[in-house]
């Protein structure tokens, strides 16, 4: 064991070594700990520098430190670090699968040597059996968990390898241990220090509150591409990671971004290496501005000046959410941290639980209600964040979230309190927050019946409150400390002592109602950044239209569509080219002779009101199965039957028919299906169906349906149209 230093040489150590004046936050009381011998637990947030808490007493120890952390990419960009460290060869090194035999030789011959004073190994290769055998005839200073809440099943990247690091490390040789993670509930502490059989060891836990962090959840609407591409567009050239759920959803946003001129790449596990190690790089190098990326990116990658990270789906888990957002602002400057969220993507992670254990299933739901309870909170967010974690936030407003700095009115809750208080206690302090709300508000459940509760007198003791109440009121009861969740069986709830005083002497109890979100809201603009449809222009647009629906005898909207219409009046484009990148308008389009006169009013209509567009705010949208589009006219150039078509792309009858459509009505081009409609249908119906959409006003499918559905069959209907607005409107 090595001498325990003085403090004046440790710090001239750090100096030597790291070049660093002073330590931060507890690392040299950490450092000593792990010094004198002992086993060590250290909770510090993303950007706390952890690593040097055991990188620094490594290469002051004698033998080699084993490290074991979860990814490759993690342990190459800190054995490239610590290397430029010193003028000794070897002095770091890792061992995974990336290794061939040659390499794995020169490393275990640095390590007998005693030139390697840190070794970075991943679980899986600690306990191969070649490896296990070799570490145990070398001299271990000390084993280093890092990412310690893989650990546990609560914790937000629960590997099961990580379960048998213990047995390893016994098999191995004893040595001190250091576990570190950056983020971890009491429950997960408690698994992480049972799990690696420290259940004694000195624990170090710095705050969470990160200051210069922006956290802010917005309504995910159906625009919800548009609104990231203007977020962006809003704060050019600033880094910032995207984070989605699915591969696909990663490459087709990042297809979105690099269509509307960001500089974007996608990440993801499904990638090959050299892929994500170039996007990785490249996101380093300010090569690419903002990465999209599944959770697997980001862990251990030290961006320090990360501006923004935006949450495309709702996380599973608040651990991972944190973990997430801990990627912003590192240098403490400014980090944006935006969360798009819908009750839709809740049932679908919910559905996604379907099948898994018993058990599994209950952790996922537990993390995502916790999850749902944060996104739809009017509290201040960081004081909602930190008590997920156990740390109180004095403070009643952080001025840096949106719910404080637009605070929504309180209400009083006092009886409502008292109410959930004597509810809890009646059911024995045995349940969780949806029993206890289901009970209040007398629902009987299959649960509740089976308990018998319903027979109980407090059952539907809440039933004429609002119901909207009950969740807000448990939430900000666990923040003010009137009730607590149970750790080892997490999520029941229990009534504090405080509580208790609370039931004997009431007093006022001031709650907010939880956001409702919709996705039929607006999209939140605080920052003021895009021009809003234009009523004038759209009134004489419309106008424009009407004339030469009369001029050449058409209906309106096979001159241009509403959405067309809204869209011009909305982005203002003053050129042909311009008016391309308008919804429903293609080529074709922009040859009729009515276009011209359309950005001709539209020029005219700015320049007179001295408008000033945003025409850098103006999404495209990514070309959807281009491909197959292509391929679609070319068969049908070829005079390809559909029976034919459908066969060669593998899709149904109705969905070529999707795509048919598309492509002339959205992309405005011509297609001759005059060869499909001779084999399919009689001339007289084909006229009489044109004939029908010549005089329709809106040329809705649902209105043909319901005008010429006793006499047709749909998919008759659908071609025609095609026809029709493929000849009239492109």
């Amino acid at each position: 064991m090595a001498t325990i230093m003085k403090k004046t040489n440790l710090t001239k150590e750090l100096k030597h070594y790291f070049g660093f004046d002073t330590f931060k936050g507890d690392q040299e009381a950490i450092i000593e700990n792990v010094l004198d011998g002992n086993d060590t637990f250290v909770l510090m947030p993303t950007g706390g520098g952890k690593s040097l808490c055991y990188q620094l007493p490594s290469l002051l120890m004698e033998g080699v430190a084993i490290v074991i952390s979860p990814l490759i990419a993690l342990m190459k960009n800190q054995v490239d670090f610590i290397s430029h460290l010193s003028e000794h060869e070897g002095i770091a090194h890792f061992l995974n699968s990336s290794l061939n035999k040659a390499a794995i030789d020169q490393v275990k011959n640095d390590i007998r040597e005693g030139r390697t004073k840190l070794l970075y190994v991943a679980p899986e290769s600690l306990t191969k059996e070649d490896n296990v055998e070799f570490l145990k005839s070398v001299k271990v200073s000390f084993y280093a968990i890092d990412e310690a809440h893989c650990i546990s099943e609560w914790g937000h990247d629960f590997r099961p390898e990580y379960r048998r690091i213990r047995p390893i490390i016994n098999e191995i040789g004893k040595a001190p241990v250091i576990a570190l993670t950056a983020t971890a509930t009491d429950k997960v502490r408690t698994d992480i220090k049972k799990n690696l059989g420290i259940v004694d060891a000195t624990e170090f836990k710095s705050s969470f509150n990160r200051p210069n962090l922006y956290y802010e959840v917005r309504p995910k609407t159906k625009d919800v591409d548009k609104d990231i591409v203007k977020f962006i567009k809003q704060h050019t050239g600033k880094s910032g990671i995207i984070y989605c759920l699915s591969r696909k959803k990663v490459e087709d946003l990042a297809e979105v971004l690099r269509a509307n001129d960001i500089k974007a790449s996608a990440y993801h596990a499904g990638l090959d290496s050299a892929t994500r190690t170039e996007t990785q790089d490249d996101f380093l190098m300010e090569k690419i501005d903002v990465i999209v990326a599944t959770i697997a990116f980001g862990m251990g990658i030290d961006k320090p000046d990360v501006r923004f990270v935006i949450h495309y789906d709702i996380p599973k888990s608040l651990e991972g959410y944190y973990q997430e957002t801990g990627r912003a602002g590192r240098d403490g400057g400014e980090g944006l941290c935006i969360a798009f969220y819908s009750y839709k993507d809740l049932q679908k992670l919910d559905k996604f639980m379907e099948g898994k254990p018993v058990a599994e299933q209950d952790i996922g739901r537990q993390l995502l209600q916790e999850t749902a309870a944060y996104a739809e909170t009017s509290v201040c967010r960081r004081k909602m964040l930190l008590h997920y974690f156990g740390e109180t936030y004095e403070q009643d407003n952080c001025h840096n979230c949106d719910n404080c700095l637009h605070p929504q009115e309180k209400i009083e809750a006092k009886n409502q309190l008292v109410t959930a208080l004597q509810a809890i206690l009646a059911i024995k302090e045995n349940f969780r927050p949806d029993y206890v709300v289901d009970f209040i508000k007398g629902r009987e459940t299959n649960e509740i019946v089976a308990h018998k509760h319903h027979e109980l007198e407090e059952f539907g003791m809440g039933e004429d409150d609002d119901p909207n109440i009950w969740n807000p009121v448990i939430r900000q009861a666990l923040i003010a400390g009137y009730l607590k969740k149970d750790v080892e069986n997490y999520g029941l709830l229990k009534v504090t002592s405080a509580g208790k005083r609370f039931m004997k002497s009431p007093h006022s109890f001031m709650v907010m109602l939880d956001h409702e979100f919709n996705e039929d809201d607006e999209p939140a603009n605080p920052e003021g950044g895009t021009s809003a449809l234009d009523p004038t222009l759209s009134a004489m647009l419309t106008d424009l239209r009407r004339k030469w629906s009369r001029k050449l005898d058409r209906p309106p909207y096979v001159i241009f569509q509403d959405v067309s219409i809204e869209q011009m009046a909305t982005d203002y484009p003053m050129t042909l080219e311009e008016l391309k990148n308008i919804q429903g308008v293609g080529d074709g389009k922009t040859r009729q002779p009515y276009a011209k006169d359309f950005v001709e009013l539209i020029k005219r209509y700015c320049e007179e009101n001295d408008i000033t567009r945003q025409a850098d705010l103006r999404v495209r949208t990514k070309p959807k199965d281009s491909m197959r589009k292509l391929k679609i006219l070319q068969s049908i150039d070829r005079r390809v039957s559909l029976e034919e078509i459908i066969k060669s792309l593998g899709i149904e009858y109705d969905e070529l028919l999707d795509e048919l459509e598309g492509i002339v009505l959205y992309s405005g081009n011509k297609v001759n299906i005059d060869y499909i409609l001779d084999e399919e249908m009689d001339p007289d119906d084909i006229d009489d169906i044109y004939e029908y959409f010549r005089e329709s006003e809106s040329g809705d499918l649902k209105e043909a349906y319901e005008e010429l559905g006793s006499e047709y069959e749909e998919d008759e209907i659908r071609l025609v149209r095609i026809k029709f607005i493929s000849e009239m409107a492109n």
